[in-house]
């Protein structure tokens, strides 16, 4: 019979070289299944594009591949150009946190400051679209995608601003809005999430993903022709602040880096961002490869095999 002492030796020697196992067989296995993904360009590492702002968020690019984003406590909207330079291309900017580009090249700006959704032109003239729901004052648009006929899916939930000028929240839900390409008529087509935030559809403009960031899930519905939404689905047990998706389906949402799932709701993908809070993410530059991420202090670029 093998005494105590045999056997307080033998945990000592085996125990370290068994987590050494497991170790070595994790990392593997996450190796492995980076390189499986096939979406990151061989030998990529996120690089430090800029830095110095107080909270990045809501990345998007123009026609050119140009990346505009926000620095919200700020107040400013930046352009990073295809050629490397950073600028400000509006400030004071309505405290605007999530971007899209339209068709047209117009900027579209979910404004906090005063709870709005704006339209930007290039040379910065804005135009107040939406400010209110059934005569309320919306929570605070959030986040946007706009759909290849110009219908436009904005997030509205309600995080308290220090800077607002204004009473309790006024509507009951935090809700997903629909604003027709004739801009005249806005409803409410979800209104049973926690807390959604990050929103993204498919470039066909059939499916919607909804981040419930709140519940820590993220919902896939399916577009209808007058801009409602059904067949709503649980697609992972994922929240997220922000979201992309490239021409594979694969969706790419954030919060502790990036995440990425291929169309199926299967996670593909981590992609670790050396920041506390990674906000949001977009695909950019001349030949829309490089995905831009927005994370706290930074702006970050990742060098991709797919692209938007």
């Amino acid at each position: 019979m093998m005494n105590t002492c045999c056997k307080t030796c033998q945990m000592r020697y085996w125990a370290p070289l068994a987590a050494l196992v497991l170790y070595s067989f994790w990392t593997a296995s996450v190796a492995s299944a980076a390189e499986n993904s096939g979406i990151i360009a061989p030998g990529a590492a996120v690089e430090l594009l800029a830095d110095g702002f107080k909270f990045t968020e809501g990345p998007a690019a123009d026609a050119a591949g140009n990346v505009y984003f926000t620095d919200q406590p700020n107040d400013r909207i930046l352009k990073w150009s295809t050629d490397g330079k950073l600028s400000t291309f509006m400030e004071p900017c309505g405290r605007s946190n999530g971007l899209y580009f339209d068709a047209q090249g117009q900027l579209w700006a979910c404004a906090d400051e005063k709870n709005e959704l704006w339209s930007i032109a290039p040379d910065g003239t804005v135009t107040v679209v939406v400010k209110q729901f059934d005569g309320k004052l919306l929570n605070g648009p959030n986040d946007l995608w706009i759909r290849p006929d110009g219908g436009i899916y904005f997030t509205d939930p309600f995080y308290k601003r220090p800077y607002w000028n204004r009473g309790p929240r006024e509507q009951d839900v935090h809700g997903v809005y629909y604003l027709a390409p004739d801009r005249r008529r806005l409803i409410r087509v979800v209104d049973d999430l926690t807390q959604p935030n990050g929103i993204i559809g498919t470039p066909d403009g059939k499916i919607l993903y909804v981040a419930d960031i709140g519940a820590k899930k993220t919902f896939v519905y399916a577009i209808q022709p007058d801009g409602t939404l059904a067949d709503k689905r649980l697609f992972c047990e994922l929240g997220s602040d922000g979201m992309t998706i490239d021409t594979r389906g694969n969706v790419y949402l954030t919060g502790k880096g990036v995440t990425v799932f291929d169309p199926t709701g299967k996670q593909i993908e981590h992609i670790a961002v050396p920041e506390g809070w990674t906000a949001n993410v977009c695909f950019g530059a001349a030949d829309r490869q490089t995905l831009f991420i927005t994370a706290s202090r930074g702006l970050y670029g990742l060098r991709m095999q797919v692209h938007e």
